[in-house]
């Protein structure tokens, strides 16, 4: 919960400086010497890459969110094993056994999402931010595809969406 709240926070105060600068941005180009106006789009260009930017982010958070919830839901949660020092930090030994774990988990089954989610979750705990980052779109990316075959494909299950097996009843 305070993870969320810090990044609506950091989300309305980003906002506001978007509007704050994009604001600047239009009032050099109504100056209209040729100068301002070449300034002002400079400047409107950082506000909507920046908005690009959250964006995206957003999208991400709120899609693993949702992978999270259903993995929930399933009782599939990573159940947390790792060993922690005294100040509450994790053991890297104790992450990167668990770490070991999943990625065998993920190499015996590379087509399901619920190992990549483990998996990105493992990288987490070992403070492999941008390996997590890569699994989670992956888990996204897979969980997204099997949705869509199973809704090709009515009364098939996810697994015979994938393979691109008919159910005996030629749905």
């Amino acid at each position: 919960m305070r993870a969320k709240l810090s990044y609506t926070v950091s989300a309305v105060v980003l906002v506001f400086y978007f509007v704050l600068v994009g604001d600047r941005g239009v009032l050099l180009i109504a100056d209209g010497r040729p100068v301002t106006v070449a300034f002002g789009i400079a400047v409107l260009v950082l506000p909507l890459i920046g908005a690009w930017f959250l964006w995206h982010t957003t999208q991400f958070a709120r899609h693993a969110g949702r992978l999270g919830r259903e993995l929930e839901a399933e009782g599939g949660l990573p159940v947390d094993e790792l060993a922690r020092t005294p100040s509450g930090r994790i053991d890297r030994a104790s992450a990167d056994a668990v770490f070991a774990k999943r990625q065998a988990e993920t190499e015996a089954a590379p087509d399901d999402w619920r190992n990549w989610f483990r998996l990105a979750v493992a990288y987490f705990d070992a403070r492999d931010t941008p390996r997590a980052r890569k699994a989670m779109q992956r888990a996204i990316r897979l969980h997204d595809a099997e949705a869509t075959a199973a809704t090709r494909t009515p009364g098939a299950s996810p697994a015979a969406g994938r393979t691109g097996d008919r159910t005996p009843n030629g749905a």
